[in-house]
């Protein structure tokens, strides 16, 4: 194919696409990225291959399979990594960090408003409509994925066992993939078919070739990894992730919220395998049980920003540090406070997400057919379902239910829901969301702005309060 004149202007790469023209597409992408990472792929799928032929269609699929492999939200990554295939360094950070900043954005602003006016009348109810849409969405993430992830009777009983280790026994989220990953990584290891499930989101259709594409069939100059680069990179990025941390600890010592934020969501980016669903099990876990930074239903509230702004529904991470610092200031004023919190969490939660794919993504050709990586990959994903699970019950008992009563035999020990304590209406919308989104395939927003305002409407008939 005729590739557009690059000798004309020295900041057009061979492929023809300018980084201002970068510039344009991947804010267009990232102003467009909601409803997940199924829907912002799905987004970013239309734009960059068939819209724009930037790479080819395995291309856009191998990237994908990759990014799933890493902590962290996979759609990010795939932006961060296209756009280092496509202009280098400057091409990742752009398409990475453009990705977030609007998300960034609405949830601080949400978070402000929610600090201040949270508990005071619409605000409330717009909340309450909220959470119920959350119920709904989350049921489908699990049905989605596991459609994907769960083709045998292994995969099965992973996602089983994650389940009942995470919800009966109480097993950090963490050591739960870890486990998964190490039988993946051996039955893979094996040659046993079982764990050869395949990876992203799908296996790989007829579409646009690499010789149709804009990068072409040539593998760029800059995409081969060198000792020098890789040593460079690392140290960079490493530096950029670690030394605000250890700067606070060493500034506050370990027990200020500061530095907890920043040692907690540090941990939160090494093993956010699976996405925000998966990992958010664990971070309600910690932050409403361990460190008392939220309640229940507050982490359906942060979900619910998340859900309806632009970016990774892990961004919904930043509203958690806010929160933790606006309610344990020290001596700062708590809006000032819980905007630093907000930026914390936001920077050691995305900083590794750069690492990792300008890290890792020169060596992408060597992991393209390991069986013993595939199969890791699968067992955690087959994991992932029955964690998310967890979650999905976890939010429906907080938003349907007002108390719990804590039951315990021996190790096993879980929260059951008062049924005297039903919230009526919370029921009501959460069952309407359901079927709205299930049976008459209702969008996600849609279903979210309906809810809300539903929410709102019961608020000024008083029949909420």
């Amino acid at each position: 194919m005729t590739l557009p004149d690059a000798t004309a202007r020295p900041d057009v790469p061979a492929h023809g696409v300018s980084l201002s023209e970068a510039i344009r597409v991947w804010a267009r992408v990232a102003l467009l990225s909601f409803g997940g990472p199924a829907g912002q792929i799905a987004v970013m799928h239309r734009i960059i291959v068939e819209e724009k032929r930037w790479v080819s269609e395995n291309r856009f699929l191998h990237a994908l399979n990759y990014c799933m492999l890493l902590p962290g939200p996979e759609a990010q990554q795939l932006a961060t990594y296209i756009g280092w295939l496509m202009h280098r360094t400057r091409g990742g950070l752009i398409a990475g960090g453009l990705f977030i900043l609007p998300g960034i954005v609405a949830i601080m602003g949400l978070s402000w408003i929610y600090a201040l006016f949270g508990k005071v009348g619409l605000v409330s109810a717009l909340f309450f409509g909220l959470k119920a849409a959350v119920v709904a969405i989350v049921l489908e993430a699990v049905m989605r994925i596991g459609k994907r992830a769960l083709k045998n009777r292994i995969m099965l009983g992973l996602a089983a066992a994650a389940f009942m280790a995470i919800f009966f026994l109480g097993i950090p989220f963490p050591l739960i993939i870890l486990m998964a990953g190490l039988i993946g990584y051996v039955g893979g290891r094996a040659g046993m078919a079982q764990f050869q499930v395949g990876g992203g989101h799908g296996a790989a259709k007829a579409g646009l070739t690499d010789a149709e594409s804009l990068l072409g069939e040539e593998v760029p100059a800059h995409v081969r990894p060198t000792v020098k680069k890789t040593l460079r990179n690392a140290a960079i990025w490493l530096t950029l992730w670690l030394v605000p941390v250890i700067a606070v600890l060493a500034a506050f010592g370990p027990g200020n919220v500061f530095s907890q934020i920043g040692v907690f969501f540090s941990k939160m980016a090494m093993v956010t395998f699976g996405g925000a669903y998966a990992v958010l099990a664990y971070v309600a876990q910690q932050a409403v049980e361990n460190y008392g930074w939220l309640k229940p239903g507050e982490m359906l509230d942060g979900l619910g920003m998340a859900e309806t702004t632009p970016g990774p529904l892990i961004m919904v991470l930043q509203f958690v540090g806010f929160m933790a610092a606006f309610r344990g200031p020290g001596s700062l004023p708590p809006l000032m406070a819980g905007t630093l919190g907000g930026l914390l969490a936001t920077w050691v939660t995305f900083t590794p997400c750069f690492l990792w794919i300008f890290l890792g993504a020169p060596f992408i050709e060597v992991m393209r057919d390991n069986k013993a990586l595939n199969g890791a990959l699968s067992a955690i994903t087959a994991a992932v379902v029955g964690v998310i699970l967890n979650l999905a019950i976890w939010f429906a008992i907080h938003t349907i239910f007002a108390q719990v009563h804590p039951v315990a035999w021996g190790p096993v020990h879980f929260d059951a829901p008062v049924p005297s304590s039903t919230n009526v209406w919370a029921l009501l919308l959460s069952v309407a969301a359901v079927i709205a989104m299930f049976r008459f395939k209702v969008g996600m927003v849609t279903t979210l702005t309906a809810t809300s305002t539903a929410g709102i409407l019961l608020y000024l008939a008083g029949w909420i309060s």
